[in-house]
């Protein structure tokens, strides 16, 4: 088993008479269904539907204080806080940014395990994520250490989270830009279609309801040294995405999967810097993959 201290991770602290119903007007998950032990992916958009800041969504237990911990990108902490403060009008919550008092470790490959040192979480995107821990920096190596975890370095597991096909924001995809399901968080429990409303919620259901999202982060294999992150991604010499993050071989990208769907029908090469990729299909994808014959 494998512990990493995310230092990109920040955590958001919500609390109050009102948090759970604050923030399920809010987010793109049903915070009605988070319990201690049980998270949920979510995100915060733009009322034209796209991608403000995604996090994880954690409650403490009540003999433990309580509250909700927003589990999300530390740069994006600050101008999260600033935006659930301006939704907030009169709700009874308070918003805090506790990323200087909380570290995000993330834990894999052993079975998930209680600690005493912080809030313990499974990843709610994908089992063979692993779990999340919440605790102080200066104990994240005793944490690892409890827990019979190797402490590695953050790259060990940005690379296990490359194989496994699951995008990051900020390096897969930009935010204010994408939408959920361009980044693929409708198939990685990231959006309720069954709530109610929300910001951004309308669109996100129009795409889902009409499968109209063309655009999506997939995996990509390479043989040589990986491309840089940012190049575009041409079938032939037409652009059909961009290249994301990569690690030993795996790499991620924000693809047109009709014209993805062209290429491999004729046979056109599909490169980044000129560096050939093969386009590979997560085992959690459900949506049609480009080249495959219809159900």
């Amino acid at each position: 088993m494998q512990a990493a201290h995310l230092s990109d991770r920040g955590v958001v602290k919500v609390e109050g008479a009102d948090a759970r119903t604050f923030l399920n007007g809010l987010a793109s998950n049903d915070m009605n269904a988070v319990a201690p032990g049980q998270p949920r992916f979510a995100a915060l958009l733009t009322p034209q539907g796209k991608i403000v800041a995604d996090f994880i969504v954690a409650e403490n237990a009540a003999a433990d204080g309580g509250g909700f911990f927003l589990d999300c990108p530390r740069a994006l902490a600050p101008m999260l806080v600033e935006k659930l403060n301006f939704y907030k009008l009169r709700a009874k919550v308070a918003v805090a940014d506790l990323s200087e008092a909380l570290a995000v470790m993330a834990v894999w490959g052993g079975a998930p395990a209680d600690s005493a040192f912080g809030l313990s979480y499974p990843d709610p995107r994908l089992p063979a994520l692993g779990f999340r821990l919440m605790v102080p920096p200066a104990q994240a190596a005793t944490a690892a250490a409890a827990l019979g975890a190797t402490l590695v370095d953050a790259a060990a597991y940005d690379a296990h989270r490359i194989a496994l096909g699951i995008p990051r924001g900020g390096h897969d995809f930009a935010y204010s830009d994408a939408f959920p399901h361009e980044a693929d968080m409708d198939q990685l429990a990231g959006v309720d279609f069954h709530k109610g409303c929300y910001v951004g919620q309308e669109v996100v259901s129009r795409v889902e309801h009409r499968g109209t999202a063309r655009s999506r982060v997939v995996p990509v294999a390479y043989d040589e040294h990986a491309p840089m992150t940012g190049l575009p991604v041409l079938a032939g010499d037409r652009e059909i995405g961009t290249f994301g993050s990569a690690a030993n071989g795996h790499g991620l990208a924000l693809l047109r999967l009709d014209r993805v769907g062209d290429a491999l029908a004729s046979g056109t090469p599909i490169t980044a810097g000129g560096i050939a990729l093969r386009v590979v299909k997560p085992d959690w994808a459900r949506f049609p993959w480009p080249g495959a014959a219809p159900a």
